[in-house]
C-alpha cells in the first residue's frame, strides 16, 4: 500500500458495498457511452473509432477507479493507466473538454446508480459517499489535466521544432521533400514571403517591468494570431523584433495579406510593418533577401505601419541600388544640410501621403507653416514638392540619400 493512498474501509449503504451497482464495469461503462454520445455535444462529434476506443477506454478506467475507492482498495495503479491514457489523448488530438464533459457526465450517471436503492435511513452513509464522489472527481480531473497538458507541451514542441528546421531548410534553398514527410508538413508549390518588422511595446519602455518579459508575451501573442488566422499552412522564424513569414499563395489573396497584417498588428498591440514579395518554393531564399531589403527600406522612409509590395515600391527600390544614378539623386538634397527643419519637413510630409494638416499635426506648427517650408525647400533645391514632377525627384531623393549616407534617418 502507497503512503500517498493510506488504507480506507469500504462504503456501504444499508449495509450493503456501496461500489455494488458498478461492479459490472464493462457493462455499466457501455450504458454511459451510449449517454455520452446522445447528451453530450462533443461526443457526438467524434468518429466511431474515438467513441469505441478513447471515450470507453477512459470511461472503464474512471469506473475502475470509483469502484477501488468506494472499496478503499489500493488505487495508485488506476491512476497511472489514467495518466498514461490522458498522454495518449493529447498526443492523438482528442479534445480536453470532451475528455471532462464524459467524466462529468458519468460522475452523474455513477452517483444516480449508487444512491437509487438508498432510502432516508442511510443520509450519513450518503454523505459520506458525496464526499468521496467528490474527492474522486478532484483526483481525476487533476490527473488527467496535468498528464495532458504535459505531454501537449511536448507534441507542441516537437511541432514547433519542426517548423522551425523546415523553414530555415526552405529559407536557405536546401532541399526540403524528405523534411518535409518526417515533419508532416506539406510543402507549397508556391508562397507569399512576409518579412515583419515589430517595434517595441510601450510597456517595454516601462522600469517597473522586466522589457523581455513584455516583449516575448508580444511576440506569444503574435504567433497566437498568425496559427489562428492561417492555421498550420504559415511557415514562420520570428523573434520579438520580427523575422519571416512564409504563407501558401492559395491560402490567402492580397486583401487577405493586408488584413493579416492589420490582425497581427491588433495582436502584438504595435504597429506591423511588413513587406511581400511572391516567389516558388526554390525562390524562397531570393524572395525573403528582396522582402527584407524592400522592409529596410519602407523603415528607412518611415511610412505608416502597414503592408507593403514590391510592385509598388519597385521604382524606389531600383534607386537604392547602387551606382551613379543613388549617388546623383542622394546629393539633390545637400542644400537641406544646413536647415533640419526643412529637411524633417519633407519627409513627414511624403510619409504622411502629402496630407498638409497632418503634416502639421506631427510638426505640431501651423499649417501655414507647412506652406512656407515647402516653398523653401523648392528655392533651394531646385524642385517643388508641390508639383508631380518635383515631388518625384524629392521623394527619389529621400530614398537614395539613407543609403547614400547610412547614419542618416529618415
Amino acid at each position: 500500500m502507497s503512503v500517498d493512498n493510506p488504507p480506507r474501509s469500504s462504503l456501504t449503504i444499508s449495509g450493503k458495498p456501496m461500489s455494488g451497482p458498478l461492479q459490472d464495469v464493462r457493462s455499466v461503462s457501455r450504458q454511459m457511452v451510449g449517454h455520452f454520445v446522445a447528451n453530450v455535444a462533443p461526443c457526438g462529434t467524434l468518429p466511431g473509432d474515438a467513441i469505441s476506443g478513447d471515450v470507453t477506454t477512459i470511461t472503464r478506467i474512471c469506473l475502475e477507479f470509483a469502484v477501488g475507492m468506494l472499496d478503499g482498495r489500493d488505487i495508485s495503479t488506476k491512476l497511472q493507466r489514467l495518466q498514461d491514457a490522458a498522454s495518449a489523448w493529447a498526443r492523438e488530438g482528442v479534445p480536453i473538454d470532451t475528455i471532462h464533459h464524459s467524466i462529468a457526465e458519468g460522475f452523474k450517471m455513477g452517483l444516480d446508480l449508487v444512491v437509487s436503492a438508498a432510502s432516508g435511513k442511510d443520509f450519513d452513509d450518503l454523505l459520506s459517499g458525496v464526499r468521496m464522489v467528490m474527492e474522486m472527481l478532484d483526483t481525476i480531473t487533476a490527473q488527467i489535466s496535468l498528464a495532458y497538458v504535459r505531454e501537449l507541451r511536448g507534441v507542441i514542441s516537437e511541432h514547433h521544432t519542426a517548423v522551425h528546421t523546415l523553414t530555415s531548410a526552405l529559407l536557405g534553398g536546401h532541399s526540403t521533400s524528405t523534411m518535409a514527410r518526417e515533419c508532416g508538413i506539406t510543402v507549397a508549390e508556391q508562397y507569399a514571403v512576409l518579412a515583419l518588422s515589430i517595434p517595441p511595446h510601450r510597456e517595454e519602455a516601462n522600469p517597473a517591468l522586466d522589457a523581455k518579459v513584455v516583449a516575448r508575451r508580444k511576440l506569444r501573442r503574435v504567433q497566437a494570431e498568425l496559427a489562428k488566422r492561417c492555421t498550420e499552412t504559415a511557415l514562420s522564424l520570428l523573434s520579438v523584433d520580427g523575422g519571416t513569414v512564409l504563407i501558401p499563395i492559395d491560402t490567402l489573396d492580397r486583401a487577405g495579406l493586408t488584413t493579416l497584417v492589420e490582425q497581427l498588428s491588433q495582436a502584438a498591440q504595435v504597429g506591423i510593418t511588413a513587406a511581400v514579395v511572391e516567389a516558388p518554393t526554390t525562390g524562397i531564399p531570393d524572395a525573403a533577401d528582396q522582402a527584407h531589403e524592400l522592409l529596410d527600406m519602407v523603415g528607412r522612409l518611415e511610412v505608416t505601419a502597414g503592408l507593403y509590395r514590391f510592385d509598388e515600391l519597385a521604382l524606389e527600390y531600383q534607386l537604392t541600388r547602387p551606382g551613379p544614378g543613388r549617388e546623383f539623386l542622394g546629393s539633390l538634397l545637400d542644400p537641406l544640410d544646413q536647415y533640419p527643419e526643412l529637411l524633417e519637413t519633407l519627409q513627414r510630409h511624403i510619409a504622411n501621403n502629402l496630407n498638409r494638416q497632418r503634416t502639421a499635426r506631427v510638426l505640431h506648427v501651423h499649417t501655414n507653416t507647412v506652406d512656407y517650408r515647402l516653398k523653401r525647400i523648392g528655392q533651394l533645391t531646385g524642385f517643388d514638392p508641390t508639383q508631380p514632377s518635383g515631388l518625384w525627384y524629392l521623394r527619389s531623393a529621400l530614398v537614395a540619400r539613407t543609403y547614400r549616407n547610412p547614419t542618416t534617418s529618415v
